[in-house]
């Protein structure tokens, strides 16, 4: 699949909205809160009429007896013809009297309260039948109670209203707040394999977005990195590929023009095993470093003297360091525990470019160092070359794959295909290592680390 044609994402079912779920929730919470508090409020207000209608009750209930009491000293008839004094002191109530043989003395002459409190007692005295009155009084508590009933019907509609007001107060106020992320959305669907240069912009900074933001961003600078690598590493492999391939072509198209010997036919057959043999070296490379960016960890052997790996290298690269007039050196030791093989094609890499461009006559070295950035643990492999010195802005760029510097560094007739610092990159990573380059005063450095054995 090409990249320029990357597959729509699948849609996905939308849950319910944040606003929604924040406003319901808060709906919620005010309802139990100014529940609570009304019912708190509803109670004190119950208690505080129960309190005064006990008292009231009480203060009139005491007064009647004193009033009754001193009214029977004129018997019953003074008694009955006084009852109408008692009006200012009964009003709101309903009082009935019974003889101390329960016979109905005096009864109001009206209908019982719809909501009532009562009390009842007796007042003793000897010129009445049985010596005492029995007192039945109703106090009429309608209206208090009809007061208790529109304050229900207050706090409820409080209670409700307030609930619900601060439920759509909430919904507007996320749905504000999360404005910026709707921006970010449309932001986001405007991203695509031709704009991958887009960055997210917050409307109104926040403590919460920024740093999702900033991630994002930082994730997009590594994913267009990584596209234009890509890219990058496409035309390089289109471009080294269609020099062999234009060549077998070529030659084999000469060599079906027309009758040819066979001394002519062995010649082109040769030269076409050359090419396909670069083809062969070019995709095994590829393979390798495929392996390599996929997380392929060395096996590490018993420890193994890196010194006598360097040495087994120089005597493959003696004829071309002897024709090219250069002496070799292997400066330090040591024993580590490495993929052996892997380890010396990353050494004879890095041999085969400083031979490349070393002065005639000049000394190229293989220094074995400590790793001081991993706290003594790793180890530090430098070949140095004396020669043309490579330019600042070249050097981050030695280790990706295909990449040549300027033309004065590269040599003509040369048969390397740009994958042979990557490859040294890939054996150093692939040993919890990594690389590095210096190059002034016409020397130059160019080296990995290896990593101490992960356990």
């Amino acid at each position: 699949m090409s990249p320029l044609n990357l597959p729509s994402p699948p849609c996905l079912p939308c849950g319910p909205s944040i606003a929604q779920r924040l406003s319901r929730a808060m709906a919620l919470l005010m309802l139990v809160g100014l529940g609570v508090l009304s019912v708190a409020k509803y109670s004190v207000i119950a208690m505080r009429m129960d309190v005064d209608q006990q008292v009231s009750l009480q203060e009139k209930s005491q007064y009647l007896a004193k009033a009754i009491g001193i009214a029977c000293e004129s018997g019953e008839p003074g008694l009955l013809q006084r009852m109408t004094l008692f009006d200012p002191v009964r009003s709101s109530t309903r009082m009935q009297l019974w003889r101390g043989d329960g016979s109905v003395l005096f009864q109001d002459d009206m209908a019982p309260f719809a909501h009532s409190r009562s009390t009842a007692f007796d007042v003793p005295t000897e010129r009445m039948v049985g010596g005492k009155v029995s007192v039945s009084l109703d106090l009429d508590t309608t209206h208090d109670h009809r007061i208790l009933r529109e304050a229900a019907i207050t706090l409820l509609m409080t209670t409700l209203f307030g609930a619900a007001a601060a439920g759509f107060a909430i919904r507007w106020l996320v749905r504000r707040e999360l404005r910026p992320l709707l921006s970010l959305t449309r932001q986001m669907d405007s991203i695509s394999p031709q704009r991958l240069d887009q960055r997210l912009v917050v409307e109104r900074t926040s403590k919460e977005l920024d740093p999702w933001v900033a991630q994002f961003n930082a994730l997009m600078d590594r994913l267009q990195s990584a596209y234009q690598q890509l890219e990058a590493f496409n035309a390089d492999v289109a471009h080294e590929l269609r020099t062999p391939l234009t060549a077998l072509i070529g030659q084999t198209e000469v060599a079906l023009s027309r009758e040819r010997s066979t001394d002519s036919l062995c010649d082109t057959l040769a030269s076409n095993l050359e090419e396909m043999q670069r083809l062969s070296a070019i995709v095994n490379d590829m393979l390798f470093l495929s392996q390599a960016d996929r997380g392929a960890v060395a096996r590490r052997s018993a420890p193994v003297s890196l010194a006598e790996l360097a040495h087994q290298v120089a005597e493959f690269h003696e004829g071309v360091l002897d024709e090219a007039g250069l002496r070799l050196t292997v400066e330090g030791d040591a024993r580590v525990s490495v993929d052996a093989p892997l380890v010396k094609r990353a050494i004879s890499n890095l041999m085969g470019n400083a031979t490349r461009f070393a002065e005639p006559g000049s000394t190229v070295q293989v220094k074995i160092q400590p790793d001081a950035s991993a706290d003594g643990q790793g180890v530090r492999v430098v070949v140095e070359n004396r020669g043309t010195v490579i330019e600042p802005q070249h050097l981050p760029h030695l280790f990706d794959r295909f990449f040549r510097a300027e033309a004065s560094r590269v040599c003509t007739g040369e048969t390397h295909h740009g994958l042979g610092l990557a490859i040294v990159a890939a054996i150093a990573r692939m040993h919890a290592g990594n690389t590095f380059a210096r190059s002034q005063d016409r020397v130059t450095q160019i080296g990995f680390t290896l990593g101490p054995q992960r356990v």
